[in-house]
């Protein structure tokens, strides 16, 4: 007597297929969003110092460290961002821009000097808090909400 459902499953290959299945789907599942890779690298180069003495930039290389794609991004789709990394997404396509190293530095520069806080001008800048060694789109806790 042959049960098609059953037979499959007793089978070695139903159950590794089914088990390979539900592998992929867990860690697909279990990946954060991440930045765009260039972007992130450029940002690094940029402003993560991890061997200075400097306290602000040893605190910034540990909150990037931690926040990975929460630098610019919230939760954990892509589509999220936080402020500083909208206005990143108002100088850059992640499509075009990609490989341009010139062109991602001269935006992670002008957007450095803008308000943190789009609705207040006279916030302190995204590159103030760089330097303070602060996330430029907030706290980690924060951002990850």
């Amino acid at each position: 007597m042959m049960m098609s459902g059953s037979v499959w499953v007793r089978s070695g290959t139903g159950a590794i297929l089914a088990g390979v299945a539900v592998a992929v789907m867990a860690g697909a599942a279990a990946r954060p969003a991440y930045a765009i890779k260039q972007f992130a690298d450029e940002f690094k180069a940029v402003y993560v110092k991890a061997d200075s003495a400097d306290p602000a930039e040893k605190a910034l290389a540990t909150e990037v460290e931690t926040a990975k794609c929460n630098v610019c991004h919230v939760g954990k789709s892509k589509k999220d961002r936080n402020a500083y990394g909208h206005a990143l997404a108002d100088l850059l396509d992640k499509k075009e821009d990609a490989k341009d190293v010139a062109k991602i530095r001269a935006a992670l520069e002008k957007v450095a000097g803008m308000p943190s806080d789009p609705a207040k001008a006279d916030s302190v800048t995204f590159g103030d808090l760089i330097k303070q060694g602060k996330l430029p789109g907030g706290p980690v806790q924060e951002v990850k909400e």
